[in-house]
């Protein structure tokens, strides 16, 4: 999606930068919008609750065209990070406050992020102390490794749960399924990234 997204929202993230608007200030507003959705869809407001997580990944998108304009920080970076990562459980456990019955989903889901999370932070970590880069997913403040669950996928995923929350359990253990082959890619390509 970066080539189709990219454009549009470094425009905007230029226009944002020259108003003096912070990439942190971008993404603590899109955290907050995104915190919006948890009670959204706790109370079973999935509509709301899709319309809060799709304005927080707007923001998520330009805050870090706000930061190629105005400079990329290591903070912005960590802050950026982070967040997602909060947002995403966060979002799952809305689901689990909305209908209990979904809750072992909801937990296996959540499980299978921490596997994605820190499989993706703990090759950055190592890439950083071996010195190696790359520019294949565009100019970032971490080694990013893909996978088959990326941000896109993530989303879609999430709207697929806010237009069918009837079927959120299958939906979910699907996910998680993409999410454990991610994790499991990540650690093989450690393993010959860092063999030594």
């Amino acid at each position: 999606m970066r080539p189709i997204i990219d454009p549009p929202l470094n425009a905007a993230g230029r226009r944002l930068a020259a108003l003096g608007l912070s990439a942190n200030t971008v993404t603590l507003t899109g955290f907050l919008i995104g915190v919006a959705a948890v009670p959204a869809i706790g109370l079973g407001h999935f509509g709301w609750g899709l319309g809060l997580i799709l304005a927080s990944r707007l923001f998520d998108g330009l805050d870090g065209a706000v930061a190629r304009a105005a400079g990329v920080t290591d903070v912005g970076g960590y802050l950026d990070i982070v967040c997602d990562f909060i947002l995403y459980s966060a979002w799952v456990f809305g689901f689990a406050l909305a209908r209990p019955e979904y809750s072992v989903a909801a937990a296996f889901l959540m499980l299978s992020f921490v596997g994605t999370g820190s499989s993706f932070l703990a090759y950055a970590v190592f890439a950083a102390k071996r010195g190696i880069d790359t520019q294949i997913h565009g100019s970032k403040s971490l080694y990013y490794l893909g996978g088959l669950t990326e941000g896109t996928e993530t989303i879609l995923a999430f709207i697929s749960f806010c237009l069918l929350p009837q079927h959120f359990v299958p939906l979910a253990l699907l996910f998680a399924t993409a999410c454990w082959i991610t994790t499991v890619s990540r650690i093989l390509a450690a393993a010959r990234s860092f063999r030594s």
